[in-house]
């Protein structure tokens, strides 16, 4: 019973999502893992992201990848759970369980369809338009992937250069409009939220889009996993920056952190 209870969640997993956007014949894609972009060619075809298999597992842990010479097909193990994957039968079997999908061998490097790999780990995958790839939270990750990748990189944009505390500052206002009914509903969707003009000065002048300070990447854990400064903020500003003119006439102010002053 518990076997064939696996083997359906995986499949609910594998429909489940964002679809990858149909695109045209090996278009190269990029997939982060837990906030981590993959050093690897990745591609769609078909509407169907592939990355090398070793790539993957590697990023995951805990996985041993060999060759089977004889049998012609990958095969990985860890101590939970071992899977092949079949370029002559296009096929993954999983734990005894066997899915069809396109595996290829280019360059010495076996390509399988990410989604049913990421879900078939007990992780998961999908689809980021902004970022244009792939977001994969890998298996017992304690963050979702889009929520670190967006989070740590509107923190290191917005207050690189403050302390850890005003670090998680800012995390927190970010993490209290995903909260809030009168903002969208994901990290990703608040920090690119346009609805009354852009709302991070770093959307619109592009730092959003560079690699976090790791002290950034730490302080969005930490609002992630709950510590908050600075209550149930919903604005801040810099003075040094901005006048503040609307926020000032129509927020509570709450308290300042830093080089910036936040409001409920």
């Amino acid at each position: 019973m518990r076997r064939v209870m696996t083997a359906a969640m995986l499949a609910a997993a594998l429909m489940a999502g964002a679809a990858v956007p149909a695109a045209g014949l090996n278009r190269t894609v990029r997939v982060q893992v837990d906030g981590e972009i993959l050093n690897s060619v990745n591609y769609i075809r078909d509407g169907v992201t592939y990355v090398p298999l070793r790539t993957l597992l590697d990023v995951f842990g805990g996985w041993e990848l060999r060759w089977d010479g004889a049998r012609e097909e990958a095969v990985a193990e860890s101590e939970t759970g071992w899977l092949t994957a079949n370029p002559a039968l296009d096929s993954v079997t999983v734990n005894g369980y066997i899915y069809e999908g396109t595996v290829t061998v280019e360059n010495g490097r076996t390509y399988v369809p990410l989604r049913l790999i990421a879900a078939a780990c007990g992780g998961t995958a999908a689809w980021d338009g902004i970022f244009g790839g792939a977001a994969v939270t890998s298996p017992n990750a304690d963050y979702d992937a889009e929520e670190l990748y967006w989070l740590s990189r509107i923190i290191s944009a917005e207050s690189g250069g403050e302390s850890l505390e005003g670090r998680i500052a800012v995390g927190n206002v970010v993490l209290n409009r995903v909260a809030s009914s009168g903002f969208p509903d994901t990290v990703r969707q608040v920090v690119f939220d346009r609805k009354d003009a852009v709302q991070f000065e770093p959307v619109s002048n592009g730092t959003v889009y560079n690699t976090p300070t790791d002290g950034s990447v730490a302080a969005a854990k930490l609002a992630l996993d709950g510590v908050s400064v600075v209550g149930k903020s919903l604005y801040f500003y810099a003075p040094a920056l901005s006048q503040g003119l609307w926020i000032n006439g129509n927020r509570t102010y709450y308290t300042t952190v830093g080089c910036h002053r936040f409001y409920l």
